[in-house]
């Protein structure tokens, strides 16, 4: 496999590449106007498929839970409804939203700032089935696989990833077979997925078929290659962990679009803004909006449907005249991280969080 095809190179040339065509047709991002809607209707939520969606027999399905455990277990889908049930809204988005933006752009799924959306998860706590099966004081994580297979980087794997034993107990990790109220698609993962409040969206392993607990730190492709910050080589750096996601706002695009640019056009007048804000290590504590070289000036923040998801807000003081205007949105969170205008480059374009720009054309008569 090609370093290209394996999404390690950058691309200086700004052109799409047909692998990065072929990913956009098989994923597809939020659109912008669903900001609007508290919980994402489960069509319009965020979606990255790594390998193929896998066909999965039901009857013959069961989550094992293996390795350092006093108690190995084998869990149908009917086993899991038979436990009580937890819902929470969770917000998930990409580790490399944002990453089409990056000049030269790193060569993968490009995304924009549309990979995120909110769902209702429906399953059981990862403590409770830890505690049936009785995890190993000697444990030092745990090991989540998913049914799907594929080769990256020249690495042919089922996709896995891992978890310290403390962040699957002590957070509010689920193991989760619903989404909205209903069963998984199989796009999100059925029949059972890991959903893990705050982090990056590659943490939540896809159509669960193993928990694994394990002595030593995970080596997989997952953890030690793929999703780890690069300043230059991947070869020749250790990298620094993709974990939580960064503070992020995004605006509704006000208006109506173009079709092809997607550039807004709005009527002159009194022209409120609003948005959704989120952060996957605090709350948020505030959004600012600017118009053009201006003042950051503060938006109304409102409810959230959770505590692990994104935060309404809204802004009434812009009042739009004539001409054409770039709107801009940050957001805050409690710990004081907060958006940069712009995103410092890293090799394979994680966690860009850099403020969100809409192009506005004002036109009498719009």
């Amino acid at each position: 496999m090609s370093a290209t095809a394996a999404g390690t190179e950058p691309d200086a040339s700004g052109r799409i590449t047909p692998h990065e065509l072929q990913l956009a047709t098989r994923n597809h991002g939020l659109p912008l106007e669903a900001l609007r809607h508290e919980i994402t209707p489960v069509g319009m939520h965020y979606l990255l498929i790594h390998y193929d969606v896998p066909a999965v027999d039901t009857e013959a399905w069961a989550l094992r839970v293996t390795g350092c455990v006093e108690r190995e277990l084998a869990l149908t889908l009917d086993d899991l409804r038979a436990r009580p049930k937890v819902t929470i809204p969770v917000t998930f988005e990409c580790a490399g939203n944002g990453r089409a933006r990056l000049e030269p752009r790193p060569i993968s799924q490009p995304w924009l700032v549309e990979a995120v959306g909110t769902g209702v998860w429906g399953g059981v706590p990862v403590r409770d089935v830890l505690a049936d099966a009785g995890v190993a004081a000697r444990a030092r994580e745990l090991v989540f696989t998913g049914l799907d297979r594929g080769v990256e980087g020249g690495v042919e794997q089922q996709y896995a990833r891992s978890l310290s034993v403390a962040d699957a107990l002590e957070g509010d990790a689920l193991l989760a077979y619903e989404l909205n109220g209903l069963p998984l698609p199989p796009q999100h993962g059925f029949p059972l997925r890991l959903v893990v409040p705050g982090w990056y969206g590659m943490t939540n392993v896809k159509w669960l078929a193993e928990v694994r607990a394990v002595e030593e730190p995970f080596d997989g492709y997952q953890m030690v290659t793929a999703y780890r910050l690069y300043r230059e080589s991947a070869e020749r750096e250790e990298g620094v962990p993709v974990q939580r996601m960064r503070p992020r706002a995004l605006l509704v695009p006000p208006g109506i679009p173009d079709f092809l640019t997607r550039e807004r056009l709005v009527a002159p007048g009194p022209c409120p803004l609003e948005g959704r804000a989120w952060s996957g290590r605090a709350r948020i504590t505030g959004v600012d909006v600017r118009v053009d070289d201006g003042p950051w000036q503060a938006a109304a923040l409102g409810p959230q449907p959770g505590p692990y998801a994104w935060r309404a807000w809204r802004f009434d003081g812009w009042v739009a005249e004539p001409g054409t205007h770039v709107l801009a949105c940050r957001a805050t969170d409690a710990t004081g991280d907060g958006q940069p205008d712009e995103q410092d480059w890293n090799l394979k374009g994680f966690a860009n969080n850099a403020v969100q720009q809409v192009v506005v054309h004002v036109r009498p008569g719009d």
